[in-house]
Formats: C-alpha cells, sequence, structure tokens
C-alpha cells in the first residue's frame, strides 16, 4: 500500500545536478608569450639597442610582439628563407669587449678620468671609488640589487662606478631589463650612463651615425635610471650621457659627452604609443606560433597574422626586415618606396594604384595627391617627347 493518498499530486523528487567542472585557469601573459615563443624555446632578452629600433618604429605590431616574446627573430627569419645579413662579427665582439676592460681596468680610474675630464666642471679626479657587487640571481634580482646599491650611493655622497648594473623598464605591459655598460653616481646625486664603444673617435669626433645610434641606445637607459630616481631622494639622472671609444686608430681611450634630451624625449613617446603585448597577442589565431621548428607554412601564417609596418630603414635595425621587404614588394605596397613617399601619396597604398591614378586611369581628379601625379606624368611625357625629338629640357 502505497504511503501517499490515491487522490494527492505525486510529489516531485528533486532532479540531480552534475557538478559544474571546475574553472578554467586563465593563462598569464607570461605564459601566453612561452606558448608563442615555443615551448623550448629560451626568451630572448629585449636589450636597449633592440628598444630603440621598436620606438623608432612604434607601428609596427609585428616587432612589438615578437620582441615582447623574446621570440629569436634572426632565427625565425631563417625559418621563413629571408636571413638577416647583418650582425656583429666575432673579431669586432672580442675587440669590443677588450677595449671595455682596458677602461674599466683599476676599479674605473681611466673612465672616471675621462667623466671628470668632460663633465667635472673643474674638479679632480677621485683617487678612487665605491664598485658595489651587483651580483644576483636572475634578470629581476639585479635589477632590484642595482636599485639598492644606486640608493646607497646616492645616500653615501661619494663617487660610485656601477659596472653592468641591470634596469628594468616597462615595454608595452611587458618587463625588459636593460644592461648598460656603466653608470656612475655623482657626490650631488648626480647619475651619469656611461656608453662605451669600439669605433673610432678620429680628430676628437666620430662617424655620425653610430653617434646617433648610441644616443637612442642610451637615451633607453636613462628612461629606466629615472624611474629609480623618482624614488631616491636626492637624485637625479643627468641627460648628457660620457661616449668612449678609441682615440684615432689606437687604443687608448677618449671620450666625449652626448646630450640625449631629444632623443630621450622622442624615445618615451615612442614607447608609450605601443599597443600592449596582451592586446595584440589576443588578436591572434588559435595554434599561432612563431617556434623555429615549426613548417615554413605555419610560420608565415603566424607571421602574416600580425600586421606590420615595414620601411626601408627597417633594414638597418630588424632581422625580419627582409622577408617583410619580399612581402611588400610581392603586394605592391607603396611602404616598400619608404616612410617619405608613402606619406606624401595619401590613400593610396599600392604602386599599381598610383601608376593608375598618374595615367588618368584610375583615381578622383580633384584629389591634390592625384592631380600632382598626373602633372608629374604629364611633365615626365613632354620631357620624354623633347629628348626625342632634339628639343632641349629647359
Amino acid at each position: 500500500m502505497s504511503e501517499y493518498p490515491a487522490s494527492g499530486p505525486t510529489p516531485q523528487i528533486p532532479a540531480t545536478r552534475a557538478p559544474a567542472p571546475p574553472p578554467k585557469p586563465a593563462t598569464t601573459l607570461r605564459q601566453r608569450l612561452a606558448e608563442l615563443r615555443g615551448p623550448a624555446v629560451a626568451p630572448r632578452p629585449l636589450d636597449a639597442r633592440a628598444l630603440a629600433a621598436l620606438a623608432a618604429n612604434p607601428g609596427c605590431k609585428r616587432r612589438a610582439l615578437l620582441d615582447g616574446a623574446g621570440v629569436d627573430k634572426a632565427a625565425l627569419a631563417t625559418a621563413l628563407g629571408s636571413p638577416a645579413p647583418f650582425g656583429q662579427s666575432q673579431f669586432a665582439f672580442v675587440r669590443g669587449n677588450a677595449f671595455e676592460a682596458k677602461v674599466k681596468a683599476d676599479g674605473g680610474t681611466e673612465l672616471l678620468r675621462l667623466l671628470v675630464e668632460r663633465l667635472g666642471g673643474g674638479a679632480d679626479a677621485p683617487a678612487d671609488a665605491v664598485v658595489p657587487d651587483l651580483t644576483a640571481a636572475g634578470p629581476e634580482g639585479r635589477a632590484a640589487r642595482t636599485a639598492l646599491a644606486l640608493r646607497e650611493a646616492t645616500a653615501a655622497g661619494g663617487w660610485a662606478l656601477l659596472d653592468h648594473p641591470m634596469l628594468a623598464l616597462e615595454v608595452a605591459g611587458s618587463p625588459a631589463y636593460l644592461e648598460p655598460d656603466a653608470v656612475v653616481v655623482h657626490p650631488d646625486g648626480t647619475w651619469t650612463v656611461v656608453e662605451i664603444k669600439s669605433f673610432p673617435m678620429i680628430d676628437s669626433s666620430a662617424d655620425a651615425s653610430k653617434v646617433g645610434a648610441a644616443a637612442r641606445q642610451s637615451a633607453v637607459y636613462v628612461l629606466a635610471l629615472e624611474r629609480i630616481a623618482a624614488m631616491t631622494e636626492g637624485a637625479e639622472v643627468g641627460h648628457r650621457i660620457l661616449l668612449v671609444c678609441p682615440k684615432d686608430f689606437s687604443n687608448l681611450p677618449t671620450a666625449s659627452v652626448v646630450d640625449v634630451r631629444k632623443q630621450r624625449a622622442v624615445t618615451s613617446r615612442q614607447l608609450a604609443r605601443l599597443t600592449r603585448v596582451e592586446d595584440i597577442a589576443a588578436a591572434l589565431p588559435e595554434g599561432a606560433t612563431f617556434d623555429p621548428g615549426c613548417s615554413r607554412d605555419e610560420l608565415g601564417t603566424a607571421v602574416e597574422a600580425v600586421p606590420a609596418a615595414y620601411a626601408p630603414e627597417c633594414l638597418a635595425a630588424c632581422e625580419l626586415a627582409f622577408h617583410c621587404r619580399a612581402k611588400a614588394r610581392a603586394d605592391g605596397a607603396v611602404e616598400s618606396l619608404g616612410r617619405s613617399v608613402r606619406g606624401e601619396l595619401g590613400g593610396l597604398t599600392t604602386v599599381a594604384g598610383v601608376l593608375a591614378a598618374a595615367a588618368g586611369k584610375e583615381g578622383d581628379p580633384a584629389d591634390p595627391t592625384v592631380a600632382a601625379l598626373r602633372r608629374a606624368a604629364a611633365l615626365r611625357a613632354e620631357a620624354l617627347a623633347g629628348a626625342k625629338g632634339g628639343v632641349p629640357c629647359h
């Protein structure tokens, strides 16, 4: 016999719900960048030279992502079939290290003499300086140890020479660790960046392009130092850096002072314009990777999924530039003609479109760019006609 009355409603037994699956752990930015780089590939550190080149072309999301992820662009370019045919030779590397060791010998006595001679304002060179030990585990540890050494040296009020300090700077939401040749702390609390290069300084002047590259590189160090100085009482980062080079054709060191205020302002503005790395990575298709061990087709698809801003100037600063140039030429993009030409062409984005507009086949005649192209084409045709007919051109 049922325990419930026949006339009553049948009680509803609640359905048993399956337990909800545990939430999927969120992928951190570091994990995501490691996946893009390749699980077995060690990250390539982002140095000041790469940062200066990145700041010179802030619209290139491709370079921002690859550098932020620590991708070895030289290996990637080789895997894509467009190896970069430039880089420092082993001989130049050894020579540069030997010259730097000479400059820093005896506790940096010669380096400090050159610095006081160029920046001291008549002060005497110090007999010695404190050289703190900056040894620590990993780049984060070394950066923290450097910051502590800078604060201690500033508080002590004496001369200090930091040999290869480690500085941290956030770039597009990703940390970058930078290693200048040296930073000198003055008794008045000024911090001066020292850049040691192996190219010669002949008759007190060096190659302007190399000095400019050194200034842009040093401006990145100045920006990183300013973050520490802002939290250090009595500290001030000098905007004049000391560039040390071999004198004439000898191995004797000489130096000059380079004002990097302009480069610092430009670099700061350009780095601020960079799109955050996580935003660029989020737009990539699932499974995209830049692991050089993958097939060329896979790598090509992943690379083309990230917009680039190619210009001929990239050839001297980016290992992937030859791949980007080949793609720009294949697409007939006007970027392959240079930034100045690209800027003059307005909405015309391909070489074929430019030629068609000049020939009167495409384009709005009221567009100033189209009108200028047609006028130039008419003048060229007139000049060629005159040359064929023997009429001199005026």
